[in-house]
């Protein structure tokens, strides 16, 4: 032991599992001071020099990068404070108790650094004082999305091309070809239906896709069915579309005009926003015909674009 210093609990593991989206997002972390740049939309684009500095800001437990506060043990080792906490203030290169020491020093190196965006391998080419990098790659227009189908809690992520393929090949989800639909959708028992999700359909037109959603769920204390669409991109190009919804029988008639939600936007989200066409289920009865026992409806919808 040092002199001076303090014992601590033995750490059985240090480095924490990564995956292979956490391993991409070092290698483009990976990256040191800009040498040239140019001014460009939202930040700077420019050329980097590699020298090593981001290695200095690498956290040793997580290999994330750390921001303030950073902390240090006696022996000058760093860690980031999230870390800290999770090998109990036991510093994990040299064993010494961490006490409450800041890297001061580290922190201001940090504020000299210009970085690149963690998207830039995905097209984001822009470059960002250090301590303002995580606040525009919470809002990059290149970040992944998540795939946008309601109730399954599926973790994957990607951009539109890989999500597109990933509903057609895992979710097995209907896939049509053009602006106009008229789907037909059946519940036998909708006394019993009180959250319920009928399978997303992709709809390419324009050459983008849009996802219909349709389900049931409880409004207050209203059992309520809702049909929405979501557009695969982000909200400013989605605001370019409009789209109709329309359901009827009996001489009877409901329309839904909107613009499309990005899949930025949860499911849940547009959902409990109410953005979309509300049928009641007592008027969804009565649009099925018959006893009223069964769900059948078919809603007819459009979606254009403006000029």
């Amino acid at each position: 032991m040092a002199p001076g210093g303090s014992a601590c609990k033995e750490v059985l593991e240090f480095r924490l599992p990564i995956s292979d989206d956490d391993i991409a997002t070092k290698k483009s972390e990976a990256t040191s001071i800009t040498t040239k740049s140019s001014t460009g939309v939202g930040g700077k684009h420019g050329i980097y020099s590699s020298n090593g500095v981001h290695e200095l800001l690498e956290c040793p437990v997580c290999t994330s990068m750390m921001y303030p506060p950073i902390h240090q043990c006696p022996n000058g080792h760093t860690l980031c404070s999230n870390c800290k906490i999770r090998v109990h203030n036991c510093c994990p290169t040299c064993r010494r108790d961490l006490g409450n020491i800041r890297c001061l020093a580290l922190e201001k190196v940090a504020e000299s650094l210009e970085v690149p965006c963690r998207y830039q391998y995905s097209g984001c080419h822009d470059i960002f004082p250090y301590y303002s990098k995580f606040k525009h790659e919470q809002n990059c227009r290149f970040r992944p999305y998540s795939c946008p189908c309601a109730g399954s809690e599926c973790p994957v992520m990607g951009d539109i091309p890989t999500l597109v393929a990933h509903l057609k090949d895992d979710h097995e989800v209907d896939m049509h070809d053009g602006s106009t639909f008229n789907h037909r959708y059946v519940k036998s028992n909708p006394h019993e239906v009180e959250n319920a999700t009928w399978m997303l359909t992709v709809f390419n037109c324009f050459g983008r896709q849009f996802c219909l959603h349709f389900e049931a769920f409880q409004l207050g204390i209203a059992p309520v069915y809702m049909a929405f669409l979501r557009f695969m991109g982000d909200e400013n190009e989605a605001k370019k579309f409009n789209y109709s919804l329309e359901v009827g029988a009996n001489g009877r008639k409901l329309i839904w005009q909107g613009i499309p939600r990005s899949i930025r936007h949860s499911h849940r989200k547009v959902r409990d926003g109410q953005d979309g066409l509300i049928i009641q289920r007592s008027l969804a009865l009565y649009f099925s015909g018959g006893d009223r026992q069964e769900l059948k409806l078919r809603i007819a919808g459009r979606i254009w674009k403006e000029d």
